[in-house]
């Protein structure tokens, strides 16, 4: 399978000012001593945080941890896949592409992945086929039915049903092939006990109808399961956990359906039920979040496959609607969305609408649907009286956030003149309260669910610090790879140990920016961030000396343990005499590897 080789991403990397093309999408970027910085483009905020750094050539956001080099830049920002992505910055830098064949290590991480997505599929298939014939799914069958739907439904979603004695599933997995740490990282299963690997797995989703998440390439990779008895435990839906193919925060139900629909307008719904059923109408530009709020993720991606940028939200019209509504509209103004709000009948969401008056009333309640203002005053009039002058002003100081999020002027001039006509006050107040509103914190809630927040992989400090060293020194990476010993036994265990065998093992071209900036992008976006903010500290005069105390400390509290572990051994009455000599010649090779390391 060809891959483009490394020595033609460090080549497009080499040519690329990441300053030039941060700013090329219209970033402002201001100088802040020797980086840049502007507002955060991957989510809100009112201070600047985003950083980017020409000596390094990379971003990195304080914010939302978000970071990387230019082409993960523009992979994020343009919602590009890594090839794609590449080769827009090697046509802007005019640098040919060849491809060659994958590394190993590439190869490897790709084939992880395509299992992941293989099991999901064929768990999806293996569902749906008991969900069809198993006799023990008769109650999955009538709640379907109860819901007005038929198995030609159920075969056009795949929805299945995963067993209660979820056994059945295990079997099928082993007998597929499949192991228990593909399992474990399908997300479908986890460890009985944390403790004792060899208790067995504990299958997420007993005796609940399945319905499959895909992506935009129509692959399963996840699924949300809906109980099926009121004594079950767990919500209503439980949702597969984030894995390696599946992040909620950027993820549609429907959208691999929906995507060819979408050029006119997007239909944005609560519920996987609510999808099903606007599709199953024929409206089928519906898609749904999945058990979260409406991301900038989100939104950047309706933003891509709508020409209209038009959004028609359809939650339901209660007050958990109404205010998820706003938050929605929040994220999609800032992408220039022209947001719509259906106005619902009380106590009705798409799916019940469509049962109870008809796929006809649904399309002409969407083709009525509200300007979002317009749909806001109509709401907040019915819990208000817009007639008093004090809640006049309080209203105007509600809808300030509001009017601030759209990143069109002339919309946002237009919104305040409808706002003000509305309301019966004058532009210039509306203006002002607009002002006030972008010069505050944001008065919303913090959105730990809604922003992707990138947690960076945990680190012990001293294997940290060496990590970095081995990125900005080449004679720090030299040096740690001739060490293999004692870094063996003074990493082993620590958090950060396999990150800091990655870069030995790679071995890139430190302290090149365009070097570091290829081994960088293929991490995970964890391990990128936990890296990014190590390289903030300052190198120190000498490199090599500093990375040599450090092993030195860190070989001399392994070799401790291990010695302290060796005794305890040695105690043992059930020891062999051949047993008893193995363990004293371990302890003589640490002891003479302990005298080495103290007298170089």
């Amino acid at each position: 399978m060809p891959r483009i080789p490394d020595e033609i991403v460090q080549q497009v990397l080499g040519a690329t000012d990441i300053v030039d093309l941060i700013s090329s999408y219209g970033l402002d970027l201001k100088r802040a001593g020797a980086d840049f910085k502007t507002h955060c483009p991957f989510h809100n905020e009112k201070t600047p945080s985003f950083n980017v750094s020409p000596g390094r050539q990379s971003y990195r956001c304080f914010g939302c941890g978000e970071g990387g080099n230019a082409v993960g830049f523009m992979m994020a920002y343009e919602n590009l896949p890594f090839p794609e992505a590449l080769r827009k910055l090697a046509s802007r830098a005019n640098i040919a592409i060849e491809e060659a064949e994958y590394d190993p290590q590439e190869d490897r991480r790709r084939r992880h992945l395509s299992r992941l997505k293989l099991l999901h599929n064929q768990a999806a298939r293996f569902m749906h086929k008991l969900l069809l014939e198993d006799s023990a799914a008769e109650h999955a069958r009538q709640y379907l039915k109860s819901r007005g739907y038929n198995r030609e439904m159920a075969a056009r979603w795949t929805v299945g049903w995963m067993p209660q004695n979820t056994n059945l599933f295990l079997d099928w997995a082993r007998e597929a092939g499949f192991t228990g740490k593909e399992l474990l990282r399908s997300g479908m299963t986890k460890l009985k006990d944390d403790s004792r690997p060899r208790a067995g797995l504990w299958v997420r989703f007993g005796d609940r109808l399945m319905f499959p998440i895909h992506n935009e390439r129509d692959d399963v990779i996840a699924f949300s399961g809906r109980k099926l008895r009121e004594e079950q435990g767990g919500g209503k839906y439980i949702n597969s956990p984030e894995t390696p193919i599946f992040k909620k925060a950027n993820v549609f139900f429907g959208l691999n359906k929906a995507i060819r629909h979408m050029k006119d307008y997007a239909v944005l719904c609560e519920g996987q039920l609510d999808v099903i059923a606007c599709h199953e109408a024929g409206v089928e530009n519906a898609v749904a979040t999945q058990g979260t709020a409406c991301t900038s993720e989100h939104a950047r991606l309706l933003n891509r496959y709508t020409n209209t940028n038009k959004v028609v939200i359809c939650y339901d019209s209660d007050s958990a609607g109404h205010d998820a509504a706003a938050k929605a509209f929040l994220e999609l103004a800032t992408y220039g969305m022209d947001v719509r709000v259906a106005n619902m009948p009380a106590g009705e969401d798409p799916d019940s609408l469509i049962k109870s008056s008809g796929p006809e009333s649904f399309r002409v309640l969407l083709e009525k649907s509200a300007e979002f203002f317009d749909y806001r005053l109509r709401h907040l009039a019915e819990e208000n009286n817009l007639e008093d002058p004090g809640t006049k002003a309080r209203v105007a100081r509600e809808l300030a956030p509001l009017l601030n999020a759209l990143s069109d002027k002339n919309a946002q001039e237009a919104s305040i003149n409808f706002v003000a006509t509305r309301l019966g006050l004058g532009p210039d107040g509306i203006r002002q309260a607009v002002v006030e509103a972008a010069r505050r914190p944001s008065r919303r809630r913090e959105r730990k669910e809604e922003t992707i927040v990138v947690e960076p992989t945990p680190v012990d400090r001293e294997l940290g610090v060496l990590a970095a060293l081995a990125l900005q020194s080449h004679e720090v990476l030299d040096f740690l790879c001739d060490q293999t010993e004692q870094l063996l036994l003074g990493s082993e265990g620590r958090e950060g140990e396999a990150l800091l065998r990655c870069i030995l093992t790679a071995r890139p071209e430190v302290p090149e920016p365009a070097a570091v900036n290829t081994f960088l992008q293929k991490q995970t976006r964890e391990d990128q961030a936990v890296l990014l903010a190590l390289l903030e500290d300052p190198t120190p005069e000498d490199p090599l000396t500093a990375a040599t105390e450090i092993l030195g400390k860190l070989a001399e509290q392994g070799i401790l343990r291990e010695l302290g572990s060796l005794g305890a051994r040695l105690k043992s009455p059930d020891l062999t005499d051949g047993e008893a000599e193995e363990i004293m010649q371990q302890i003589t090779d640490l002891q003479r590897i302990r005298s080495e390391a103290k007298n170089p």
